[in-house]
């Protein structure tokens, strides 16, 4: 089977449909953060449902090199730095982007896997929470620049930049193929 193709009729691989989990709306801190999160992650793959390989790489906003792919790899890098890297102190480093390349999650698209990086967007979403679920919000870590930084900090700058990128994700779709909406 060729990478993109789901069947022996070749047709494109499209994204997989998704059905939202809605946010909390009552309860304790850790959980109506732990919701928040998760209902932001679902509705990137949202945006991204239906769509082929293709759709997925256009970058549909002129001049702006800003893709659908390109928002589902940066995330999975900023899952990966966030929970596991900074937080739970893994030494790992990053899948897209690099000094040398620090926009690679965005720009190497030529050759990227939709399917593969969709795949990997998940995994990392699940090691996040994995990263993160023994340790206490109050948990503190320092910061590249050396500050002190808590998990509770973590999970807001997390719903905060699903939440600008999901704003970015909703221009992308309706150019793509008008579609609007939650």
């Amino acid at each position: 089977m060729m990478s993109g193709m789901l069947n022996s009729e070749m047709r494109p691989w499209t994204a997989p449909e998704i059905t939202r989990t809605n946010e909390p709306y009552v309860g304790e801190e850790r959980p109506m953060l732990e919701g928040w999160l998760d209902w932001h992650r679902q509705t990137l793959l949202f945006k991204c449902a239906g769509l082929t390989s293709e759709q997925l790489k256009e970058r549909a906003v002129e001049p702006s090199t800003l893709s659908l792919l390109g928002l589902v790899r940066h995330m999975a890098d900023v899952e990966r730095s966030w929970f596991r890297r900074r937080a739970a102190g893994e030494e790992i480093g990053l899948m897209y982007s690099s000094e040398e390349n620090p926009d690679g999650d965005f720009d190497d698209l030529d050759t990227a896997d939709a399917e593969a990086d969709l795949a990997t967007f998940l995994e990392e979403c699940e090691l996040a929470r994995l990263a993160a679920a023994d340790l206490p919000l109050d948990h503190t870590f320092v910061s590249r620049r050396g500050d002190q930084m808590s998990l509770r900090w973590v999970y807001l700058h997390m719903i905060e930049e699903y939440a600008r990128h999901n704003g970015h994700a909703d221009l992308l779709r309706e150019r793509i193929d008008g579609v609007t909406g939650a």
